[in-house]
């Protein structure tokens, strides 16, 4: 019954992971949404979701927000990975520190979650495990390494994960978006810019920054509306797909990316992006 099918969505305060939230809680399911600021959700819970305060870097908060949803409902049967975000930057500009706050956000703190609800998954022999990744984990983009390391490395820890849980009927699925129409390139594209001034990779970077801003300010992107479908479909349908890759650009540039000579794909995305 969907009535007692519980789901978890992290980064649920606004774009993609508040869309979803909406989208099934109108469907019935019990829907719990984890942000760190519960405050942006106040109209999802006059629909039923129930906000969770909850930050990936902070691994007792995750601890707390499994366990409050397992006091109530005893099981959870969908976990969908949304939270992330992109710290744009050249290599060399970026500290170490924000490149493992990124990892920890995108990668650590999405991996302690899927331990701690795999052991209910497994006692009902049935689960389903929806990571947010992108076409970023397919193709790098301009001054965006540690954003791709971190998608690169979903990507392939989906993969084994999806092996090693699949004898326990779990299954775990990745969605790819493309460039999708929310505040993320507006603030990875700040992130760009406050990197570089007065530094060697100013003007290179100062440039890759305005073309993301004028993508993301314009109307080319896709709806965040399409993921947020694309992630209900993936709950909902009987044998969801192992991969959604959709949105602006992404089958697109990851079929250059694949068909391309390296060196001609770089001086591609270097005008592009």
């Amino acid at each position: 019954m969907i009535e007692n099918k519980v789901v978890l969505i992290t980064g649920a305060s606004s774009g993609i992971g508040y869309q979803t939230a909406e989208l099934l809680a109108n469907l019935n399911y019990h829907v719990y949404g984890a942000a760190r600021h519960v405050s942006k959700m106040e109209d999802l819970k006059k629909i039923g979701v129930k906000p969770l305060k909850m930050d990936l870097t902070d691994e007792l908060s995750i601890i707390e927000a499994i366990a409050e949803i397992i006091e109530i409902e005893g099981h959870i049967d969908y976990l969908v990975n949304n939270a992330g975000y992109g710290s744009y930057g050249a290599i060399e500009n970026v500290s170490i520190n924000e490149a493992k706050k990124q990892f920890d956000t995108n990668l650590f703190g999405l991996a302690r979650l899927v331990q701690l609800v795999l052991p209910y998954m497994r006692d009902k022999h049935f689960g389903r495990i929806i990571n947010i990744s992108s076409m970023a984990g397919r193709m790098t983009t301009y001054m965006g390494a540690w954003y791709h390391a971190t998608k690169y490395a979903l990507e392939g820890f989906s993969d084994a994960l999806r092996m090693e849980v699949k004898p326990f009927g779990i299954d775990v699925i990745l969605i790819e978006p493309g460039g999708i129409k929310t505040d993320w390139g507006i603030i990875a594209a700040e992130n760009l810019r406050k990197t570089s001034v007065n530094t060697p990779y100013e003007k290179h970077a100062l440039e890759a920054s305005k073309r993301m801003h004028n993508l993301y300010s314009s109307d080319k992107l896709s709806d965040p509306k399409l993921i947020a479908l694309t992630i209900v479909k993936a709950i909902t349908v009987t044998t969801p797909k192992a991969r959604y890759l959709l949105g602006y650009g992404a089958k697109m540039l990851v079929f250059l990316h694949t068909m391309l000579p390296t060196r001609l794909f770089d001086k591609l995305i270097q005008k592009l992006v």
